[in-house]
């Protein structure tokens, strides 16, 4: 699985969705302007329901709740993760990166433009609050 970079401030959710499905930026983001979802909505920081709405557009299962973070051990091969998070006036914030493992190894998916690496493996610096288990297989069609 190979990092997409976000083209927009507030498009680490659709890079993350990206990510997971091997769409580029551009093919995701047209996806989800098609079916109301914009990076240009500060909401997609602050709001699950895009990010599970954008995945299950696209075929992917996710889990229905947020699972505190607890170790990296304990994380699933495949979920989305929450970090930098912080409340601004009562109202949630974070930025979406991604966490997988393969085998022996583990990394996150981060989809920050500055960053100069976005296979990143350095937790110690990375702080989760809680993550979104992903299902590595397309969901079952209705």
């Amino acid at each position: 699985m190979d990092p997409v970079i976000q083209e927009e401030k507030t498009g680490c959710g659709i890079a993350s969705c990206a990510a997971i499905t091997g769409l580029s930026y551009p093919a995701a983001k047209a996806i989800a302007n098609r079916i109301g979802i914009f990076a240009e909505d500060s909401s997609l920081w602050s709001d699950t329901a895009y990010i599970r709405q954008l995945l299950g557009e696209l075929n992917i299962e996710t889990g229905t709740e947020e699972e505190p973070f607890t170790t990296w051990d304990a994380l699933p091969d495949l979920a989305l993760l929450a970090i930098k998070w912080r409340e601004v006036d009562g109202v949630p914030f974070w930025h979406w990166t991604v966490f997988v493992r393969e085998g022996e190894k583990s990394w996150v998916l981060d989809s920050k433009k500055a960053l100069k690496t976005h296979r990143r493996s350095d937790f110690g610096r990375i702080k989760p609050k809680w993550y979104i288990p992903v299902n590595r297989r397309e969901r079952d069609q209705p």
